[in-house]
């Protein structure tokens, strides 16, 4: 196939061309990494012309990847293009990282650190194979990593309440021997604290809530054929890649010593996010009849959970 191709087809972009060349374009970067490592292997050097032989061929693979990537319109949508850029420059590193190591080390034999940069560039052409092939499937990744981090989160804080009311006790264990416990109350939760982090975990449950049935609906309905449904499923992936770290925000303030004014910060900055993200879902084309109950119950339960939170924070 000639290098410009796969951008057309009668006009249009053709996915599958592009795909088809860029896994030729990574494969062929793979193989010249190797060849050059094992040329630089063992003793003798080679000499100075098949040495500008592999620098050339390494350096064509990896020109020729960077162009196949840039095929890739954004028209296929945002949340794509951005993985596949990632995939690339990581090969792109793995490799610049692997001549540098070639070049400053002394050749009397293959070093653990070349066999580790050769190992690195291989592993980072493998991923490819695990690249999401369209938008759809890029959004679901983004939402698969934001509800592995919410539901850690979620997780720490029920661990943290379950070990007694010292939520520190395994980091801080008592040095100073006898059962005589630590008098420092900042390390311990009040009957108070306790119960304002229950609303605030309810808000850190309905955003796992959000984005597991959100996966759901994108699975459902998302789509990828016209750009106005391309741009609305980016939309949805820029606006939930806010919510695990004001998730993650909320949980750090709700350690001892409770700072009640920065856990109504960001409890109320939640909340609002939340709230967006429903609505942008609820205008969406992945929102049908079935979903608009979720998103109706869960937009509900964010106002219901602030309002309790803020109740017991101001209530002496």
């Amino acid at each position: 196939m000639t290098y410009g191709e796969a951008n057309e087809s009668d006009g249009a972009f053709n996915i599958s061309n592009f795909w088809d060349t860029l896994n030729q374009a990574v494969k062929a970067v793979s193989q010249e990494a190797t060849k050059l490592s094992l040329a630089f292997s063992k003793p003798p050097l080679p000499s100075q012309q098949d040495g500008e032989k592999l620098a050339d061929s390494i350096l064509k693979s990896v020109l020729t990847l960077s162009t196949v990537y840039y095929w890739l319109p954004k028209s296929q949508g945002v949340s794509l293009r951005r993985q596949v850029r990632d995939a690339t420059v990581e090969v792109l590193e793995g490799v610049a990282q692997l001549v540098e190591v070639i070049l400053s080390s002394p050749l009397q034999s293959l070093s653990q650190e070349q066999l580790t940069s050769t190992g690195g560039v291989w592993s980072a052409c493998d991923q490819f194979a695990q690249l999401p092939q369209d938008n759809k499937a890029a959004v679901l990744v983004v939402l698969s990593a934001q509800i592995g981090v919410v539901k850690d989160a979620i997780e720490e804080i029920e661990q943290a309440l379950a070990e007694a009311d010292d939520p520190y006790s395994d980091v801080l264990d008592d040095d100073q021997g006898g059962d005589e416990p630590r008098g420092n109350q900042d390390t311990y939760w009040s009957e108070k604290d306790r119960s304002v982090i229950g609303p605030c975990q309810g808000l850190m449950k309905a955003s796992a809530a959000c984005l597991r049935k959100l996966t759901s609906a994108v699975k459902a309905n998302g789509d990828v054929s016209t750009s106005q449904n391309l741009a609305q499923l980016d939309d949805l992936a820029d606006i939930t890649k806010e919510i695990s770290p004001c998730v993650d925000d909320l949980a750090l303030c709700l350690y001892p010593p409770m700072d009640y004014s920065g856990v109504e910060s960001n409890a109320s900055k939640l909340a609002t996010l939340l709230k967006k993200v429903l609505s942008i879902i609820r205008s969406s084309h992945v929102c049908g009849e079935s979903q608009l109950t979720w998103v109706q119950f869960l937009d509900g339960a964010v106002d219901h959970n602030l309002q309790k939170a803020k109740d017991l924070i101001h209530n002496s």
